[in-house]
């Protein structure tokens, strides 16, 4: 296929990049890694120091490949990723790596070259890219986040790049095919926020698929919280937290702030530093069970965070199809086996999904729809989208013969392909 437009979904996991051809006909980038092609692309990056002073040079490696090489890596390296989370919030403004000053454009900027390289046309060809409805962050700028965006773009040669929110992306993938007009739920799932879009779409012979935007909502709230979830009530409890130390013969609770770092697996590898094992080490000398705070001990000494949040990821998967799982963790002498009840994870993720709902509302009244009667369709993409408790939700308040489950990977990057296509278009026509 000749490309003739290209949709970028820059995720907080993951990153997908489709191509459209002329004639409507879509295909997504696959990418050589280590591990063989993939359509999804891993959103880390990392760098290392190679050379000897005076000709020491940084040098990296992005996306699956990167995530291979830090947990193989025994010498110093600098393992980044979710750095979509941070473009809505001044307090990353930049950071050293190895002596060099990188702002958070720059990084960005260095992973969106390398998801271009080797794609024709990424310099001028028609480019829609998606963005949150709320970026993440409990006070989210959203000039900020944008500008960033756009500079990172610009960064990696792609300066001319539209915007579209992410849910309209998948919206245009499902409606691609509709002969009648609809009015349309899309609910797009995604590692850090939850995104709604009610659209109004009317098929035309000759101008094409008119998309009406009838309102947007979000919210911070997505896969990433619930991951922890289960680690804050099926994990951390195996390593220590909620236990006692004694200091001067008195019984005081392990500080909050050593599990709270589980919120993010790679933000383990922080706590990594000399002062807090030389801290855990006193804990363990007085804690009343020392045996969960040294397994905490090991998970960060040995860099185990990404091993355990698979094992999380893989309890969360389980619990879609059955009404109980066993998580299962064994690395490095850690052994937790923690039988999880799917009736335990909906209760955890209450509140989660009551944040969900209510973004939800908020998108309906925006268009005037009251409680949602006269959608026609409700189209969810993203993992969140098979939690039972979240479609349970929609298949509730707009019936489950109205919704709609697509790609969780590849549909905003298709349908943003798609929308880039038709701005195109019209832009030619005026």
């Amino acid at each position: 296929m000749t490309p003739a437009a290209i949709g970028i979904d820059f995720g907080t996991t993951n990153s997908v990049v489709a191509l459209a051809g002329s004639d409507g006909s879509v295909m997504t980038r696959s990418f050589a890694t280590k591990q063989g092609a993939v359509d999804a692309y891993r959103s880390a990056l990392m760098f290392w120091r190679e050379g000897r002073p005076p000709e020491t040079r940084i040098t990296h490696v992005s996306g699956p490949d990167a995530l291979d090489m830090a947990l193989g890596m025994t010498t110093e390296h600098r393992f980044l990723q979710s750095l979509k989370t941070h473009l809505s919030s001044r307090a990353f403004q930049e950071t050293r790596l190895f002596g060099k000053l990188f702002r958070l454009e720059d990084l960005i900027g260095v992973f969106l070259s390398d998801l271009a390289t080797g794609l024709p046309g990424h310099d001028a060809l028609p480019l829609v890219s998606g963005r949150p409805v709320v970026f993440a962050g409990e006070r989210p700028d959203e000039e900020l986040a944008v500008g960033r965006l756009k500079a990172s773009y610009g960064k990696a040669g792609m300066e001319q790049v539209d915007f579209a929110y992410e849910p309209l992306g998948a919206a245009y993938w499902y409606a691609r095919d509709l002969k009648t007009p609809q009015t349309m739920l899309v609910a797009d799932f995604g590692g850090g926020t939850s995104d709604f879009s009610v659209m109004r779409f009317e098929p035309g012979r000759n101008r094409g698929l008119e998309a009406i935007p009838l309102s947007h909502a979000g919210v911070g709230v997505a896969g990433d919280t619930f991951d922890y979830r289960i680690i804050e009530h099926a994990v951390s409890p195996a390593l220590g937290k909620g236990t006692d130390y004694r200091s001067f013969g008195k019984l005081l609770p392990v500080p909050a702030h050593y599990h709270a770092a589980f919120a993010q697996w790679h933000k383990l590898s922080l706590m990594k530093s000399r002062e807090i094992m030389a801290e855990l080490n006193a804990l363990i000398r007085e804690a009343v069970e020392p045996g969960k705070l040294e397994d905490l001990l090991t998970v960060i000494e040995y860099d185990l965070g990404y091993e355990l949040y698979r094992a999380v990821s893989a309890a969360k998967v389980a619990l879609s199809d059955r009404e109980e799982t066993t998580l299962s963790f064994n690395q490095m002498g850690v052994t937790i086996e923690k039988p999880i009840r799917r009736a335990d994870f909906d209760r955890w993720i209450a509140d989660d999904v009551g944040a969900i709902e209510a973004a939800l509302d908020r998108a309906l009244a925006e268009a005037g729809l009251g409680g949602g009667d006269r959608i026609e369709a409700v189209f969810m993409t993203g993992g969140t989208s098979y939690v039972p408790a979240v479609r349970g939700l929609f298949d509730r308040r707009f019936g489950a013969g109205k919704v709609h489950i697509g790609d969780a990977f590849r549909s905003v990057a298709s349908g943003l392909a798609l929308l880039a296509l038709d701005r195109a278009r019209a832009s030619v026509a005026a």
